[in-house]
């Protein structure tokens, strides 16, 4: 949600896809929502607008604001691997805190802040920002949701469009298997993302409908831009969407996390079902099921996390996030070998024994509980 403002015209020029050599396919960029909090209690800070003209001319390009004055996003240039795009969001991790610290601030990484509330928030300076408030109003005043986006470059738009289709079956995996956010105003939710819900409140979200062919869905937006519905298809906030500008496919439903192996296992996981899926259909039949289905797997997966049990609407069974993961990976690992991410993708073995949610509730047992789990968090980016 970062950047400006730029009304689309109408017409279908905005949706041309970029032209891309076959090395280029499967390329990455990797977004990541981070919150600015102040040490002495451990609050959010809204210190965005103080924070970004004190950046590094190094990476001020790659930072970005939010809707919330408490949040920034880094992002990553054109990545060939996964590990090419953790070495660059470590250098935009270590160069915002470096940042940040003569402030007297902290940075961390989280679906939510675990105590926050929408009275202390403030929304950023930006003209994006003015936007979104102008459209959402107060809702868009509620406690700022952090979220981790991976784009994979996609050859042309019908390739676009056909992994676009299939990627929605497993959103809720990816949610489930990144749940970070079990907190929420200072209480347990019993839920593994909060954020789910919490961003739910904005328009245009969640997983998106089937659309039969590229132009159906440039058709669609198209239509909307033009009756002034929103400025650009970047108001778009699915879970997953296509980016023509870029030429990539954007999953965005998964929480930030709390480091940056968690973060670079659920890269290699999108980047390798994505070529999975535009190679070998695997998800085809299923892409054709009810949107009910979809809507039901992202609320268990948001509820339950890596405890969940997702319907298979091919075999018509609940199966829990551990066996599909099993159920997956042996498919994976080649493409996986080929993009040169098979280490990271392994790494999803780990967050299926314990999640950021997991992890989370275990360090809010400590004696120090909210505040004592926000600084560990801080200590852990």
């Amino acid at each position: 949600m970062s950047g400006e403002v730029h009304k689309e015209a109408s017409g279908t020029d905005w949706a041309a896809w970029p032209t891309r050599s076959p090395e280029d396919a499967f390329t990455l960029g990797v977004e990541e929502e981070l919150m600015l909090l102040s040490p002495g209690g451990w609050n959010l800070a809204q210190a965005a607008d103080e924070v970004l003209p004190r950046l590094p001319e190094a990476i001020r390009s790659r930072v970005c604001p939010e809707t919330h004055a408490a949040a920034l996003e880094i992002e990553t240039g054109v990545a060939r691997t996964v590990a090419d795009a953790t070495r660059e969001l470590r250098g935009l991790r270590d160069g915002l805190r470096e940042t940040v610290e003569p402030l007297d601030l902290a940075v961390a990484s989280s679906g939510t802040h675990p105590f926050a509330v929408w009275r202390e928030t403030a929304l950023g300076g930006g003209e994006r920002q003015a936007e979104v408030y102008g459209s959402m109003r107060e809702l868009a005043r509620r406690e700022p949701t952090y979220a981790l986006h991976v784009h994979v470059g996609m050859p042309d738009q019908d390739a676009a469009v056909a992994v676009f289709n299939r990627m929605r079956v497993h959103l809720p995996l990816l949610l489930a298997l990144s749940g970070n956010s079990p907190f929420w105003q200072g209480r347990d939710t019993g839920l593994a993302s909060a954020r789910t819900p919490l961003f739910q409140a904005f328009p245009r979200v969640g997983i998106p409908r089937r659309f039969d062919d590229y132009a159906e869905w440039v058709g669609a937006v198209d239509m909307l831009v033009a009756c002034d519905a929103f400025p650009d298809s970047s108001y778009l906030w699915w879970d997953v969407r296509m980016v023509p500008r870029h030429g990539t496919l954007e999953v965005r439903i998964m929480d930030a996390q709390i480091d940056l192996d968690a973060t670079a296992s659920l890269v290699a996981l999108t980047q390798c079902l994505a070529r999975m899926e535009l190679e070998e259909a695997w998800a085809e039949e299923a892409s054709h099921a009810p949107q009910e289905v979809w809507e039901e797997n992202r609320f268990v997966a948001a509820r339950d996390g890596i405890d969940a049990r997702l319907i298979v609407v091919t075999e018509g069974v609940r199966v829990p996030v551990a066996d599909r993961v099993d159920e997956l990976l042996p498919r994976l690992r080649p493409h996986a070998q080929d993009l040169g991410c098979a280490d990271e993708l392994e790494g999803i073995l780990d967050l299926v024994r314990e999640n950021g949610a997991k992890r989370q509730l275990e360090i809010a047992r400590d004696e120090d509980r909210l505040p004592g789990l926000v600084q560990a968090l801080a200590g852990a980016y």
